[in-house]
């Protein structure tokens, strides 16, 4: 008997210390049997008490008046399918005549206290089947990537999502993406994260950092072009138009329309040339619009509205030629000046980081998704890198990116150097970089201007 005591004291001892240090371990070892358990014996009354049921049909009461028997009691939805995984538990439920999916998301706060779990989302996956995704620890607390998440073309893994699953930036189905927050709100590492991510694949990297390349230029032996102050970003912006324009005649010259060409061969963008044919995709990253925007003097107000009109113009056409923008600032209004609002609408994507004010997630949320605004405000100061962002399915959800370290980011863009595709175009923008493995003084990464 006292060994059994001590066994049992020891077990607990050791689920404690988990669920302290290691909440993930906890889970996987002593959480999910509790929870499975916790679930399927309150599943009946939590349901009943959050109004997730239906009453006894017409038969079953006739049927119970004829027999003499009590009435039936109200019916919960049908358990499908109760699937554990690495943060949580995926409940998949079939609804009763008469409910709604709505009614499980206006619940879900509910539901996430009565079954003690961390968070509960829900989402339909066909007409009459509900998912409740819940975790069962805090995963933006600690964010751990898992060593699964693969990406595939133009899709990589930047940062978790607070119901457990991985959050990808998609960009050939989200093309452009706008992401807004305050100073050490954790712009920085997400974009840090996100070239990271980039420098894996066969794509062209294009920065844009006004900040005189403090954020981009350790990374820029990925890079195929870089600039470092306005001057030098509107030549690269310039040239990047007339790479697209180029990209849209070798498009139109493959097409070769004629009446017994399949369907499946005609294209109108890169994605469907030939692999041999196809362009290297671009994409553009811009540290700090703002320092686009503004001017001071009447030549600084030309050279604006140059930079302005070509973002508009890659925003609006650049998809199909396979340049994607991700824009990045403090703020995104109408203070900026004249074709802000208009790039801004072009920029499907919304990523929005702790701001200080309402009025600076509303730039972010306010046309799309007003509940997301609430959300962004609430983001707390000591959780960097946390964010808000638009869901695929047209909703939003909190994302936090892992902490990656400027060492480490550059360590995994010089080991993809050789991946940096060169782009005739841009040539007179890449970076001037001693070789690696010399010891030799930082260069200066800001390209030449165009004659």
């Amino acid at each position: 008997m006292t060994a059994l005591t001590v066994a049992l004291a020891l077990v607990a001892t050791v689920a404690l210390l988990l669920r302290w240090q290691r909440p993930a371990w906890y889970w996987m070892s002593f959480g999910v049997v509790f929870a499975v358990v916790r679930i399927l014996a309150r599943y009946a009354s939590v349901m009943d008490a959050c109004g997730l049921t239906v009453p006894p049909s017409r038969w079953r009461l006739a049927l119970a008046r004829m027999t003499g028997r009590p009435i039936p009691d109200s019916r919960a939805p049908r358990i499908l399918r109760l699937r554990p995984t690495r943060t949580g538990l995926v409940l998949r439920v079939k609804l009763r005549p008469g409910q709604d999916a709505f009614d499980f998301s206006a619940a879900s706060d509910r539901l996430r206290h009565s079954f003690v779990m961390q968070n509960v989302t829900a989402r339909e996956i066909c007409s009459g089947v509900v998912e409740l995704r819940m975790t069962g620890y805090d995963v933006l607390k600690r964010v751990q990537m898992p060593a699964a998440a693969r990406g595939g073309v133009m899709r990589v893994p930047v940062a978790m999502r607070e119901d457990g699953e991985v959050y990808y930036r998609d960009y050939r189905q989200t093309p452009h993406a706008l992401n807004v927050g305050a100073t050490q709100s954790g712009k920085s590492v997400y974009q840090r994260n996100l070239v990271a991510a980039l420098a894996t694949l066969d794509v062209a990297l294009v920065g844009i950092d006004c900040k005189q390349g403090v954020e981009l230029a350790p990374l820029a032996r990925r890079f195929t072009a870089l600039a470092d102050n306005p001057d030098a970003a509107a030549d690269l912006l310039d040239a990047l138009v007339e790479h697209m324009e180029e990209v849209y005649q070798l498009i139109r010259r493959e097409q070769r329309l004629s009446a017994d060409l399949p369907d499946a061969e005609i294209t109108a963008n890169i994605w469907d040339l030939p692999d041999h044919l196809r362009p290297t995709p671009i994409v553009l990253l811009v540290d700090e619009v703002a320092e686009l925007a503004l001017f001071a003097t009447k030549e600084e107000e030309k050279r604006r509205d140059r930079i302005i009109t070509s973002l508009v113009r890659l925003a609006q056409l650049g998809r199909a030629a396979g340049i994607y923008l991700e824009i990045c600032g403090q703020r995104f209004g109408s203070e900026l000046g004249k074709g802000i609002t208009m790039l801004r609408a072009q920029l499907t994507g919304r990523t929005a980081h702790r701001v200080n004010d309402e009025t600076s997630a509303n730039m972010a949320f306010g046309d799309i998704a007003p509940d997301a605004v609430l959300a962004t405000v609430q983001i707390r100061t000591d959780r960097p890198g946390t964010a808000v962002a638009d869901d695929s399915s047209g909703g939003w959800v909190r994302i936090r990116t892992p902490h990656l370290t400027l060492r480490r980011a550059v360590n995994i863009a010089n080991s993809h150097a050789h991946r940096t595709p060169e782009i005739p175009a841009l040539d007179a923008f890449r970076p001037v970089l001693p070789p690696l493995g010399k010891a030799a003084a930082p260069s200066a990464v800001t390209a030449p201007a165009i004659a």
